[in-house]
């Protein structure tokens, strides 16, 4: 039980920090979204590597393929997201970026054959009807960066089903400081040829604070998820949404309209029924253990 506290306790102040990123991708509004991209992962790299020495885990890696792509279709992913996050309201951009659980729903069921039950399928649609009144499907400037707030979340459940398949080859600390590295490195080209500006001192404070916020959010997430399952943690982090519309609020005076209210419950609520889908097929595999176990005890 006290593992369990630990790991929503930290769940929930990993969802804090990744609202307090998502503002601060914010606030630097036009900045070059590859100079904010390098410096949300340059702290990144430092936090991974210490990660991966402390785990014993490898460095370079074994599935080198699959760990190149998850890191360019999560690269691609956290571009459509930073470009949301400065053309649309704060809490519209993280509603939609939360829509990524549904995508691996999809994605693994069509690469990895896992089954998707009744429930996830009303979920699923659940979380369509939530993304459509975010979106508000119209003729009108936010439909392009809402549009690609949700992309970014397509190229996140890519990255993440990626990261499924992984797990039976790398560690989660080499998967990080590969994806840091990595998109890292990737965004150097762009800053030569144009995409960056000479900061402030308030703008390279705010890179600095992007970058430690990133890292906090990464730190709690992994310590979360040592403490406690995954299925069992997946619904806090939709405390993403609930924090980011309040900073959204306090910081930038925006106050989410009804269409997005309705969406972010809708979205959440999808959430609550994943979850409860993984809760009841959890249950129902440490059951059949169970009586495998004991038919195994009364034949010897």
């Amino acid at each position: 039980m006290e593992n369990r506290k630990k790991g929503i306790t930290y769940i929930l102040l990993s969802s804090l920090f990744f609202a307090l990123m998502a503002a601060t991708v914010k606030y630097l509004g036009d900045m070059p979204t590859a100079e904010k991209i390098f410096f949300r992962n340059l702290v990144g790299i430092f936090v991974a590597f210490s990660l991966v020495k402390k785990s014993g885990s490898s460095l370079t890696g074994n599935n080198k393929k699959l760990l190149i792509l998850r890191s360019i279709f999560g690269v691609l992913g956290i571009a459509a997201y930073f470009y949301a996050l400065a053309n649309i309201k704060l809490s519209d951009a993280v509603i939609l970026n939360k829509m990524s659980p549904f995508f691996v729903m999809v994605f693994a069921a069509l690469f990895l054959k896992e089954k998707i039950t009744k429930k996830q399928l009303i979920a699923l649609v659940t979380a369509a009807l939530g993304a459509i009144l975010v979106i508000r499907p119209g003729f009108d400037s936010n439909i392009i960066p809402a549009l690609i707030a949700l992309m970014s979340s397509l190229f996140a459940g890519i990255a993440y089903t990626i990261v499924r398949q992984l797990r039976k080859t790398d560690s989660a600390a080499t998967v990080v400081f590969y994806f840091s590295l990595f998109s890292t490195l990737a965004m150097i080209p762009f800053l030569l040829s144009g995409s960056f500006i000479i900061p402030t001192a308030i703008q390279a404070a705010a890179l600095l604070a992007l970058g430690l916020f990133a890292a906090a959010a990464q730190l709690f997430m992994t310590n979360a998820y040592r403490h406690a399952e995954a299925g069992e943690l997946s619904i806090y982090t939709y405390a993403n949404i609930v924090f980011s519309s309040i900073l959204g609020l306090l910081l930038f005076q925006e106050i989410p309209d009804l269409f997005s209210v309705l969406g972010a419950v809708l979205i959440i609520s999808a959430g609550y029924l994943n979850y409860r889908a993984k809760e009841r097929e959890a249950a129902e595999k440490a059951a059949k253990l169970k009586l495998k176990k004991e038919k195994q005890k009364s034949t010897i």
